[in-house]
């Protein structure tokens, strides 16, 4: 399925993961509304970009309305933000608990909330960068697991909630991927680990593969990860 000409906006849009998005979306003649803490528009021609935290309502809902505005609606919502803080849960502070929760489950919450109202009426994709570790629990991990485990929960219920509008949602959750977040407060990853990683490249090709699907059909989750991480039970 042609993406060409559709409207997405993506969060977190600045580096990593979602700057791939938003180049391969672009590349594919897809208009992009991009939200960042930096606002930066990576170049894009004729992208929309603002000066936006998810954890900021009014902000996203600028953004997307701006982005509408432009592009006559938005057919695709990309919720990437995310940051992570690593460690003994007793260990980890106030802060780090409501930047993860905030960021990473309201910041999702929000997203969608600011660009759902342009969606309705046209085929659209709401996809949630999830984790893996939104899928099971890993140690040391607690409160950003807890953060994904919201995610993945608030995306599946929305894709059954919003399949009889045509909004199909997705939660497209990775392993470990080879950015600045693999190596974020009290993960101290050594270079070598990051070697065996994916890139936010392959990961934006997932992405774009999710997009691209028939709209007869349905991807409510997509899990993958790198060959050098082992097998879970």
């Amino acid at each position: 399925m042609s993406l060409k000409g559709k409207t997405a906006v993506i969060t977190g849009a600045s580096g990593g993961i979602g700057a791939a998005v938003a180049r391969m979306l672009y590349e594919r003649g897809v208009n992009v509304g991009l939200a960042s803490r930096g606002g930066d528009d990576l170049g894009l021609d004729g992208a929309v970009a603002a000066p936006c935290d998810v954890r900021d309502l009014d902000a996203l809902t600028s953004l997307c309305d701006e982005t509408a505005e432009r592009f006559g609606g938005i057919d695709i919502v990309v919720a990437n933000a995310g940051v992570g803080a690593y460690g003994p849960f007793l260990e980890l502070s106030r802060d780090h608990l409501d930047e993860m929760v905030d960021t990473n489950l309201k910041g999702t919450l929000y997203a969608v909330r600011a660009a759902l109202p342009h969606m309705l009426g046209r085929e659209g994709d709401v996809i949630t960068l999830a984790s893996e570790a939104g899928r099971r629990g890993l140690p040391f991990e607690a409160v950003y697991c807890a953060s994904k485990f919201g995610q993945v929960g608030f995306t599946r219920a929305l894709d059954h909630e919003l399949r009889e509008q045509g909004i199909r949602c997705t939660n497209v959750c990775p392993g470990g991927v080879a950015t600045n977040f693999a190596l974020e407060e009290g993960r101290g990853r050594p270079r070598e680990v990051l070697a065996g990683m994916m890139t936010s490249e392959d990961v934006a090709e997932v992405v774009v593969f999710v997009l691209e699907r028939p709209r007869r059909f349905r991807l409510p989750e997509l899990a993958f990860r790198p060959s050098t991480e082992p097998s879970w039970g």
